[in-house]
């Protein structure tokens, strides 16, 4: 009876702290306004990925010598949950260290974009896909066990799916949300119609920001060295080595959290290949932007990104095999900047009402045919400048005039490319 009586007042205590807590939870209101800044360094092919569409001149400057340029972009999307008086206004003083002017006008789009004369998913009916897609995964000599999944693209629009497809969707996550005409009242985004300064390759983030309208809060904050663009990331070693394999080398990058490594390509019979550097089944085409600082601690953990200290990678040769021509992209992904203001009561009975919140994202890329001299890579031209091939094996040229590969890049470059 005693310990019966003991249990019970140790249960009505956890009762009342229970209780305690509940009415002490802390009020949270806000944020009225949410920043978000995206912010990307890219050399080589990656440098095609921002910006809109490339030209065919961008495109053959990165593949016969533009490698080792750098470029930087930086969106910015301002979100309110606040109407303006009279028109939308908005803007953002940047340090002057960013290089791109002393305002960057933050417009609010007045209208949606016209509608396509055409439905371009639409298929005449008489339509019957062809070809399929390889999907390769995994860094080493030889393709694990299990690959490739086989895409039939005649089976999948007869509703036949190729076991593993799941998986290969859903191993990167959703993608993130920032502000949004449809997800805030009120809405302002850099660049746009009006404005579209570019950041030069030295320009740099570090120091005062402040971001005001008529529908927002005034934004203030500062970011430092580490919460700058991520440096450019550049292929130290680009080849096909005698094994037939893809030998791919990179620069450490400060302050990245993981790296993923792509290659697409076309080899015969309408067959296109996929390959993605993670460990465990994924798809780059379900790969996000941008990735959360939760995302990225958990695909390190689970090995679908390359840890942050790993700065070299091999293709296997199956996938070298299926398409002899593969164009390889290599992105390195930073942490995030939160910040929210005011900081957080440490009572929490006292209410926290929050006017802004702000998040800075990172990224940094590359990419290049896969055996292609890049300049800037240095070492002996036959070895470290790519073109140690596998003896007999011809290696890859530009991609002007390649049937396959090449002439789907010239043409599909203003889609969505694996890692971009």
């Amino acid at each position: 009876m005693r310990w019966a009586r003991v249990a019970a007042v140790a249960a009505g205590a956890g009762l009342m702290a229970g209780g305690a807590q509940a009415q002490t939870k802390q009020q949270v209101t806000g944020p009225v306004a949410t920043y978000w800044m995206s912010a990307q360094t890219a050399t080589g092919f990656g440098g095609l990925a921002g910006g809109g569409r490339p030209s065919i001149g961008s495109i053959m400057g990165a593949a016969m010598g533009g490698g080792s340029n750098v470029s930087k972009s930086l969106t910015l999307q301002l979100g309110s949950s606040r109407k303006p008086t009279g028109a939308p206004v908005a803007e953002h003083l940047p340090p002057s260290g960013l290089r791109a002017g002393q305002s960057l006008p933050l417009l609010t789009p007045t209208s949606a974009p016209p509608a396509p004369d055409h439905d371009p998913g639409r298929m005449p009916n008489d339509y019957r896909p062809k070809g399929k897609m390889l999907i390769f995964w995994g860094c080493g000599e030889h393709a694990k066990a299990g690959q490739p999944i086989v895409m039939d693209f005649a089976k999948m629009a007869a509703g036949q799916v190729p076991p593993g497809m799941q998986a290969l969707a859903a191993q990167f996550g959703a993608a993130m949300q920032p502000p949004s005409p449809g997800r805030n009242t009120t809405y302002g985004e850099w660049p746009n119609e009006r404005t579209r300064t570019s950041v030069p390759a030295a320009g740099s983030l570090v120091g005062d920001h402040l971001i005001r309208g008529n529908y927002s809060p005034d934004i203030k904050f500062a970011l430092n060295a580490s919460e700058d663009f991520l440096a450019p990331l550049n292929l130290t070693q680009n080849a096909i080595g005698p094994t037939g394999s893809g030998q791919l080398a990179w620069n450490a990058i400060p302050n990245a959290r993981g790296y993923l490594a792509t290659a697409v390509g076309a080899g015969e019979d309408e067959t296109m290949v996929l390959w993605t550097s993670s460990e465990v089944q994924a798809s780059a085409f379900a790969l996000p932007d941008y990735l959360s600082n939760a995302d990225l601690t958990r695909l390190v953990a689970n090995r679908a990104l390359m840890s942050p200290g790993t700065t070299a990678c091999t293709i296997p040769q199956e996938a070298v095999r299926a398409a002899p021509t593969l164009m390889v992209q290599l992105a390195a992904y930073g942490g995030e900047t939160n910040v929210s203001y005011p900081p957080r009561p440490t009572d929490p009975k006292t209410p926290w009402n929050i006017d802004w919140t702000l998040k800075v994202r990172y990224k940094s890329q590359t990419g290049a045919m896969l055996g292609m001299e890049m300049p800037g890579m240095g070492g002996d031209e036959d070895v470290a400048g790519g073109r140690q091939g596998a003896p007999g094996r011809e290696q890859p040229k530009p991609p002007l005039g390649i049937p396959g590969v090449g002439g789907a890049i010239l043409k599909g470059l203003g889609g969505r490319l694996p890692g971009l």
